[in-house]
């Protein structure tokens, strides 16, 4: 050690010490890049996502944020096979060319959404579900035996973010150009003591719509929203945590998305601005939409040796106000007559209840037998009214009440036994017990009645089983192959918002679905490819289906026999370069009904072929062999992410994302010259510069770059409502352009 000594210099101990951080440095980076492993609880257990043999779609939280995604709308460009359909006050989920129409507001989802293992059957449980979120699963085919309640096509499960063990926030605020407001929110999270750790969100949206509106000369429609989450861990010992959160919205919203158009004309023809005056329609109350809704969990998990017993328990509740308007332009292109249009106006206020519970026993891993057991029950009490308002042909105003109570309950279990290392078989099993009781009643507020003056009322008792079986090989390390056979249910229900309901039409019976799949997951390239497929036949029997008929002013609601979906999926991400990555997803659908008796008539056949005011006509007509409505053949998306890293410190992360849709019926009439979206491209693309030891960052982005206009949904209006004939059409929002700045600590 003397002898080291004495040789040493102070240049040469600067030498030794540049030479060992250089050898340091040069080992650090030639550490391998690899995609980044996602975890996700689509099986109930904490799993890398490569290893569930599910065809599935996860997202990040931080992706949805940068994107600014609000709602399950926003999903559309950024999962394949999936489709959501507004109209009016309610939104339905598509996935794999199944979804439950918008026209019955009773209809429960085919495909549910859950957050923090809560379910919501209403479109407006979670109205603003991608805030503060750590990741969003799209599970594609039921998924009755895993998730449980009304998942016959699909599920979507959202996870919020939770407490943190260290203390951190963030906050950005964004100001649309195109919308002319902010978007604002931002999180704190942290341990209070030893054993507590607490996280509170919070957000702010206040902005115009991308309407032009020549009656009031604003844009519709503006919104504005606040809400707030508090989340609070306790965990006194490594055998127990539990987590509570609640969560509070305020959302209001003035204004529409509803153009007219003629009967005549294509997309193209579709106005881009409306004609909506304030005060509006024969009551002089102003279009809009009006939402509080309060939603909390409370979740507990108790380790037990090497077993866990998990607790779930929800409450949910909203009430919603809202009132409709109709674009009065001329739908031949002419100015608009003030007044002489505002001749009806509805609406359809909601309140909305429920309670839930569930528990689960999960068994050791790494054994040759693994399983889930649970039960699971949940109960609601819903109420929608319809109001309409009218000075045509006479003056007046009427409503229907629909009440509807319910309560399920459900067993479940799922097992997994290793035959070999390689090769396992997956089963599950679930049983569901539903109780509806509905009534239905209209009456007349005042004026001289339009409508006819029916009650209805009806009780339910239905039972499913959900089985599931997969079959799951690892060919090789990071190469799996599954097979799967499952059958997932939707519950039947009653018709909501129908003039001249009965009793003996009041009631529709539930749904069943099969699905068979084939499927792949791999890891490639030393971990910088992944690349998925999937094949699958979803048949649906007695599928739930409600269409808007013009000629006789009211809805069809009942079950059609039978339909299927056939198609394929895949997905990739290739990490090309240490600082970028490609991803792709694409999908291919066949959709059609099998059989379908009783079918409304089409918009393009002769009155000799189908007459809408016949009913043997109607007895007699059959929708066999034609496409499902909302179904695109070919949906997909591909993304590219590049990170820059600068000299002093900062980096710039540039994202650019391509969707694509190709065309379909948006109309459930089948309308061959204003019924069809034709297929539409669209781009994003998001732009920050951040530096990661300070934390701040700021970004310009932007969504639907090439502004392109498509229609979510789009419906013809009665001769008993318009003095002229026309079409109103659900506009999607168009090209939106902001600037962010954003703080982390």
């Amino acid at each position: 050690m003397r002898s080291l000594r004495s040789n040493s210099s102070p240049m040469r101990v600067l030498c030794q010490t540049l030479l060992l951080s250089a050898v340091g440095a040069t080992t650090a980076f030639a550490e391998p890049v690899v995609i980044e492993t996602v975890t996700v609880t689509a099986a109930k257990r904490v799993e890398n996502v490569q290893n569930v043999p599910i065809s599935m779609t996860v997202l990040s939280g931080q992706a949805l944020a940068d994107n600014k995604d609000k709602n399950i709308h926003d999903l559309i460009g950024r999962v394949p096979n999936l489709n959501i359909v507004t109209q009016g006050v309610n939104d339905s989920v598509y996935l794999r060319g199944f979804g439950s129409s918008p026209n019955n507001f009773a209809f429960d989802p085919d495909v549910s959404l859950y957050m923090d293992g809560i379910y919501g059957g209403r479109s407006a449980q979670f109205l603003n579900p991608l805030f503060d979120v750590d990741r969003v699963e799209v599970l594609r085919g039921p998924q009755g035996g895993l998730v449980g309640k009304n998942t016959a096509a699909g599920a979507i499960s959202i996870t919020t973010a939770g407490p943190t063990d260290t203390f951190q926030g963030a906050a950005t605020v964004a100001y649309n150009f195109s919308e002319k407001g902010i978007d604002a929110q931002g999180y704190v999270s942290g341990p209070i003591t030893d054993t507590l750790s607490a996280r509170f969100a919070a957000k702010v949206i206040n902005q115009d719509g991308f309407l032009k509106n020549l009656a009031t000369g604003k844009n519709d429609p503006h919104v504005a929203q606040e809400m707030g989450r508090l989340s609070l861990k306790y965990q006194p010992s490594d055998n127990l945590d539990v987590t509570a959160k609640v969560e509070y919205s305020v959302y209001n919203r003035s204004g529409g998305t509803v153009v007219t158009g003629p009967f005549n004309a294509r997309l193209q023809s579709i106005p881009t601005t409306r004609y909506v005056e304030d005060p509006y329609g024969p009551t002089g109350q102003p279009e809009r939409n009006g939402v509080t809704s309060v939603n909390s969990s409370i979740t507990a998990n108790y380790h037990l040796s090497d077993y866990t017993f998990t607790s779930i328990t929800g409450y949910s509740h909203f009430s919603r106000s809202p009132i409709n308007g109709y674009d009065s332009a001329d739908p031949s292109g002419a100015p608009a007559t003030p007044g002489i249009n505002n001749l009806f106006q509805n609406g359809f206020p909601e309140n909305f209840r429920q309670v839930s519970q569930e528990v689960r026993l999960l068994s050791p891993t790494g054994q040759p037998f693994e399983y889930i057991v649970g039960a699971y029950i949940d109960q609601a009490d819903w109420n929608v009214r319809q109001n309409i308002f009218y000075s045509i042909p006479v003056f007046g105003a009427q409503f229907t009440d629909f009440h509807q109570g319910s309560i399920t309950y459900s067993v479940f279990g799922i097992g997994t036994y290793h035959v070999t290392d390689d090769f396992r078989v997956l089963g599950s099993l679930r049983y569901t017990n539903n109780i509806k009781s509905g009534n239905f009643y209209a009456g007349t507020y005042e004026g001289t009645p339009v409508r006819p003056i029916t009650q209805a009322q009806g009780h339910i008792n239905e039972n499913s089983l959900d089985p599931s079986i997969t079959l799951q090989y690892d060919a090789r390390k990071n190469l799996m192959f599954y097979g799967s056979v499952a059958r997932g249910s939707k519950s039947g229900g009653f018709v909501s918002n129908t003039w001249g309901m009965t009793s003996d039409r009041f009631q529709f019976k539930p749904e069943t679905s099969t699905n068979f799949e084939v499927g792949m997951k791999s890891t490639l390239l030393d971990g910088r490819l992944q690349f998925n497929a999937s094949l699958y036949n979803l048949k649906i029997k007695n599928l739930q289906v409600s269409s808007y008929v013009s000629e006789i002013s009211t809805f069809i609601t009942n079950n059609a026999a039978s339909a299927t979906s056939r198609g394929a999926e895949v997905y990739a991400t290739w990490l090309a370069l240490d600082e970028l990555e490609f991803t792709i997803g694409a999908a291919y659908l066949e959709a059609a009904y099998d059989d379908y008796p009783g079918a409304p008539c089409l918009a393009s056949e002769a009155i000799t072929v189908c007459n809408a005011t016949d009913p043997l006509s109607i007895a007699n007509h059959n929708l066999g062999g034609m496409v499902l409505e909302y179904a695109s053949k070919w949906t997909g998306n591909i993304q590219a992410h590049h990170t820059l890293n600068l000299e002093n410190g900062w980096k710039v992360d540039t994202n650019v994302t391509g969707s694509l849709r190709s065309k379909f019926f948006n109309a459930d009439n089948y309308s061959t010259v204003y019924g069809i979206q034709p297929t539409v491209v669209k781009w994003d693309a998001r732009v920050q510069l951040s530096d990661p030891q300070t934390g701040w960052s700021v970004a310009v982005a932007g969504k639907n770059l090439t502004n392109q206009k498509t229609i979510s949904n789009i419906l013809p209006l009665p001769a008993s409502i318009t003095t002229q004939p026309r079409t109103q059409a659900y506009l999607d929002p168009f090209r939106s352009v902001w600037i962010e700045a954003g703080y982390k600590f």
